[in-house]
């Protein structure tokens, strides 16, 4: 790729974009312009794809609104996005859940990951960052076992 072009996306990269991946629940704030007013709305779903890499990032999002399968797809580093959240974390082997689409009711379920191990771990790395020169040991799931 050009480095003139190449320069100008990574200046239109956003870094406020949270990690989360295919099976995630994600909340999507996006602006929308009626008129002259603008508001924020809220769409709440699974995400079933990601797609591209860089400015050109897409994730399709999946919800049922009153029993109709919903999808949208978002341009991750658009303007239009004030922000995303992380509901929670699903455990999926896929990349791309398109199967979704043919599932109903509780078949379309996606187990829950387990995150426990992730969060002690960021825990950690932020009382380091902070400075803290006395740091405790943080337990973590391996080390809340008991010995016999």
């Amino acid at each position: 790729m050009n480095l003139t072009v190449q320069g100008v996306e990574t200046r239109q990269l956003r870094n406020d974009i949270p990690k989360f991946q295919a099976g995630d629940t994600v909340r999507v704030h996006v602006r929308i312009k009626e008129g002259d007013k603008e508001r924020i709305q809220a769409f709440e779903g699974v995400v079933i794809a990601r797609k591209h890499s860089g400015v050109r990032e897409t994730i399709t999002v999946r919800k049922t609104s009153f029993g109709v399968g919903v999808e949208r797809i978002f341009p991750l580093h658009a303007s239009v996005i004030d922000r995303i959240e992380v509901v929670r974390h699903g455990r999926v082997r896929r990349a791309k859940l398109y199967y979704l689409r043919k599932l109903r009711g509780k078949a379309a379920r996606i187990r829950e990951r387990d995150t426990r191990g992730e969060r002690a771990m960021a825990a950690a790395a932020a009382a380091a960052s902070a400075g803290s020169d006395n740091v405790e040991s943080v337990e973590t799931p391996a080390n809340t076992e008991t010995e016999s």
